[in-house]
């Protein structure tokens, strides 16, 4: 695993490196899934005989981080740099220069590389050398988190793109039954992936998906969100009230409690 974190380290440094070229931190969300590819990719350069399951594993994070890839960074595209890091950045004019490559670049390559686990047993562990009963669960699972969030980041795509709805909630599609589609498709794509790395004998690589199950739910992700919607979107409380936050299930009626 030392060359997956090697690999993490030399790509954070480059990509710190271009930031302060174009003053934008944010670029690190457009390189997420790229840099987990990688990662598997060093893996996969680094065997000797990877076999079908690493090829397969490294199909599915391939189209999973260039989906990701290209959907950040459309969406990014021209409306500069992300809130979070403009306000750290704001809050440290004179040293984010160097906090962000600790604070940003460092640490998401890190836990880059402790979300990859499932990737390197999947990869680097040749045996069963067929693929079995925990491959194709895992595949399952994959490709149904991939579509929820893949829908759910379109759903809410057009929605945006429609002048009628702005300022108002996003609350049909996915969106009706979770707050968050996009995240919980993207926890439930690496639970798949979990379970491929499983059928090569990598229970430890478990750890990844619960790290970024957790980061989603209470990091990251669904808490930062939350927080920042709940102060600046009119009518987002009334949604908050009717819609579960993270696992898709039925609306709420108006009173019938959180």
């Amino acid at each position: 695993m030392l060359i997956g974190l090697a690999t993490v380290l030399a790509l954070g440094l480059l990509l710190w490196l271009l930031s302060l070229a174009v003053r934008d931190s944010s670029i690190v969300d457009i390189a997420w899934g790229p840099l987990i590819l990688l990662v598997g990719v060093s893996y996969y350069l680094a065997t000797a005989d990877p076999g079908g399951r690493a090829r397969v594993m490294l199909a599915l994070v391939a189209v999973w981080a260039v989906r990701l890839a290209v959907h950040i960074g459309s969406r990014n595209l021209g409306h500069g740099e992300d809130f979070r890091y403009a306000a750290w950045r704001a809050e440290n004019p004179d040293t984010w220069w160097i906090r962000s490559y600790f604070k940003v670049f460092l640490l998401q390559g890190v836990i880059a590389w402790i979300v990859a686990m499932p990737i390197y047993y999947a990869v680097t562990t040749g045996a069963p050398r067929e693929l079995g009963g925990w491959d194709y669960a895992g595949l399952a699972v994959f490709v149904f988190g991939f579509l929820f969030e893949a829908i759910g980041d379109e759903q809410l795509r057009r929605f945006k793109a429609n002048p009628a709805n702005k300022g108002r909630v996003m609350d049909s599609g996915l969106w009706r039954y979770t707050r968050h589609p996009n995240y919980f498709g993207e926890a439930v794509l690496w639970w798949g992936l979990g379970l491929i790395g499983v059928a090569a004998g990598g229970w430890i690589g478990l750890l990844g998906p619960a790290v970024i199950t957790f980061l989603l739910i209470r990091v990251s992700g669904v808490a930062m969100l939350e927080k920042t919607l709940k102060e600046t979107k009119p009518g987002y409380a009334e949604y908050v009230a009717s819609t579960s936050s993270f696992l898709p299930l039925p609306p709420r009626r108006p009173g019938a409690g959180a």
